[in-house]
């Protein structure tokens, strides 16, 4: 029997693409299952041009069209995966849902344009090639972007996973994590489907899209919370799950969501993710307008709940957290009614939240008694 090669010098210093080689294979196996799914918006992957150095796509609708293209990262939520995985003794990896953290991150930013996501591209960075070894853990993380490519519509005909010691460095007890994120492509057809935010006006009504959970925003302060305590991720919430589950409840998607209010033709000013800034991101728009909140979800989710009680102060709960709410849609009072239905048919509840005023920029949250600056 031949003896073994030994190891390159390029491996030994860090970069083993004998490690990284099976993750890439379940990313592409995965991808390759996507190609079709924006078909159904007019866009075409070149199956050929995939696999090579990006990916080959055209749209065949045959009318005008804008193309939209935004980069988004995950932050700090898969570190929380990686603690549990080490420390729950459950055998599951809890990468089920981060590939859809990831890819909601961008696909849910695209769709504020009035675009609709049709390619994604990945980028999986470790700090290790050793990371890309588990087998379970690429299968987890693979199998949720096939799901967050499926329920968006959007091909993963790409992507990169590098190895880079010098760079990305875990923070303790957990022993390796990557850097995730990834970039979004949308079309908006016909162009004037695009939403820019210019119809934004006084007296224009503020709908709200309840979130699923904690999304992918605030988790540095969740991280630090949750080690302070004495079971710290496996501490039980009133709701059963520990505090890693509930942090790990998968980002909602409000793709179909843009998509039903564009086929009913509603006259949509503003788009808004609920994301950094919290319940102070309303204020976007850097105009004199006062953003008034008269009502909020009946059940803020659990773990907002439990961190507020645990000695979060309320603003800061407000202005990092989405407090029950993941995504803003602004219309004209005669489009209020319409616009709430199409929600529902479309599996949202969507409610109405309140209004937009002339005066200081900045959020009154009623339910709360509190004024929230704008985020600059």
């Amino acid at each position: 029997m031949a003896d073994k090669q030994p190891k390159s010098e390029y491996a030994q210093a860090g970069v083993d693409y004998t490690k990284i080689e099976p993750f890439k294979m379940a990313m592409v196996r995965a991808g390759k299952k996507t190609l079709a799914f924006p078909n159904r918006r007019g866009v075409y992957v070149d199956e050929e041009s995939v696999g090579a150095h990006g990916a080959v796509f055209q749209y065949r609708g045959g009318g005008p069209h804008l193309w939209c293209m935004t980069q988004e990262g995950l932050g700090n939520k898969n570190w929380i995966a990686e603690w549990m995985y080490q420390h729950a003794g459950t055998g599951r990896t809890y990468y089920e849902g981060i590939g859809i953290d990831t890819a909601l991150m961008a696909a849910n930013d695209v769709i504020c344009q009035g675009a609709l996501p049709v390619i994604y591209t990945d980028e999986v960075a470790a700090g290790d090639s050793e990371w890309f070894m588990d087998e379970q853990r690429s299968l987890d993380l693979a199998g949720s972007f096939y799901r967050a490519c499926e329920m968006c519509g959007m091909a993963l005909p790409a992507g990169e996973s590098p190895a880079l010691r010098y760079l990305v460095k875990a923070e303790p007890p957990v022993r390796s994590a990557p850097s995730l994120s990834g970039c979004v492509a949308g079309i908006v057809a016909p162009p004037e489907r695009m939403v820019t935010g210019e119809k934004l006006a006084a007296g224009d009504r503020i709908i709200g899209a309840p979130a699923s959970g904690l999304h992918a925003n605030g988790i540095s302060l969740v991280i630090k919370r949750a080690l302070a305590l004495k079971d710290q991720f496996l501490h039980v919430l009133p709701s059963g799950k520990t505090l890693g589950e509930e942090a790990l409840i998968p980002t909602r998607s409000y793709v179909r969501l843009v998509e039903a209010l564009q086929e009913k033709e509603i006259d949509v000013h503003s788009l808004l993710g609920g994301t950094g800034g919290g319940i102070s991101k309303i204020a976007y728009a850097k105009r004199p307008f006062t953003y008034r909140v008269k009502r909020w979800v009946e059940e803020v989710p659990p773990l907002f709940r439990f961190l507020l009680e645990t000695g979060v102060s309320l603003r800061d709960c407000l202005t990092t957290f989405n407090w029950g709410i993941g995504f803003y849609i602004f219309v004209p009072e005669a489009e209020v009614e319409r616009t709430l239905e199409t929600g529902r048919e479309a599996g949202y509840d969507l409610l109405e939240i309140g209004q937009v005023e002339e005066g200081e920029r900045c959020v009154i949250f009623e339910p709360e008694k509190t004024v929230l600056p704008a985020i600059e």
